[in-house]
């Protein structure tokens, strides 16, 4: 089994990163990994933590249709480009935490996503420099609000942005298989809404970040969002979303009602 690298919160409000042991503890490290962070005597038992998501961005880059059949359901084409756009680090949330159904919209849909973690700074690098520049994966679910996406005119930040619709997690890993399979579930349901192998992508990861980093400088700990493979639907509350990528785990959570604004 991998490495599995997470971020947790202690009952006294103290966030650590740390790595999972198979007993569920975790052994803390004196930084994040990817800032070289080593093991430290503390050892916290599960009852002793809660897992947040595995890091905390100053930027989330996210790439529009980068698989040719999500392009087409979409009713496009692969852009001649990557296609970027960016959602709030306030959208985050770790595994097991709800997503909130917003008042605005009446279609929200989810997107299963390979998610790269930055580990050293990127400027104007080549794709062959910007693969050693991503220092793990992890498991991300885009959610958007459809309607509102559809009807903007302009930037989807609208449609994007809203707190809970970046869940992240549940931990982060240094490597992938070949050709590794992302699967999305709704509920109970066995079949997958969502299949396919991450190497279907029109652009990969390396050529991803290189592009981005000729845009904008990534740092440490910045995530970059891969796109989604076709397969996208819309969700209610009360469904279970279900993402897993072979060689991570899974990441999943419940849509709940987010109350209207006070009068």
């Amino acid at each position: 089994m991998a490495t599995r690298y997470v971020r947790v919160c202690t009952p006294e409000g103290k966030i650590h990163y740390g790595i999972l042991q198979i007993n569920r503890t975790v052994k803390v490290l004196d930084a994040p990994p990817w800032l070289q962070g080593q093991p430290t005597e503390l050892e916290l038992e599960p009852d002793r933590y809660r897992l947040l998501a595995p890091c905390s961005p100053s930027k989330v880059v996210a790439i529009g249709k980068n698989y040719v059949a999500h392009a087409t359901e979409m009713g496009s084409v692969v852009p001649p480009e990557p296609l970027l756009f960016l959602k709030p680090p306030s959208a985050i949330v770790a595994n097991g935490d709800p997503i909130l159904y917003p008042p605005q919209s009446h279609r929200v849909d989810y997107e299963g996503e390979l998610a790269l973690v930055i580990g050293d700074r990127c400027t104007d690098c080549t794709p062959e420099e910007a693969a050693h520049k991503i220092w793990g994966y992890t498991i991300a679910n885009d959610v958007t609000a459809r309607d509102l996406q559809k009807a903007s005119l302009g930037p989807w930040a609208r449609a994007k942005g809203f707190d809970s619709f970046c869940p992240l997690g549940p931990w982060l890993v240094r490597e992938l298989p070949t050709g590794a399979t992302l699967q999305t579930f709704l509920n109970d349901n066995p079949t997958a809404v969502q299949q396919t192998s991450i190497d279907q992508m029109v652009y990969p990861p390396d050529v991803l970040v290189s592009y981005i980093s000729q845009i904008m400088t990534l740092i440490p700990g910045d995530l970059v969002l891969t796109g989604t493979p076709e397969g996208v639907g819309p969700v209610t509350v009360g469904d279970r979303v279900r993402i897993e990528i072979e060689g991570i785990g899974s990441l999943e959570n419940t849509v709940i009602s987010r109350k209207s604004p006070k009068a």
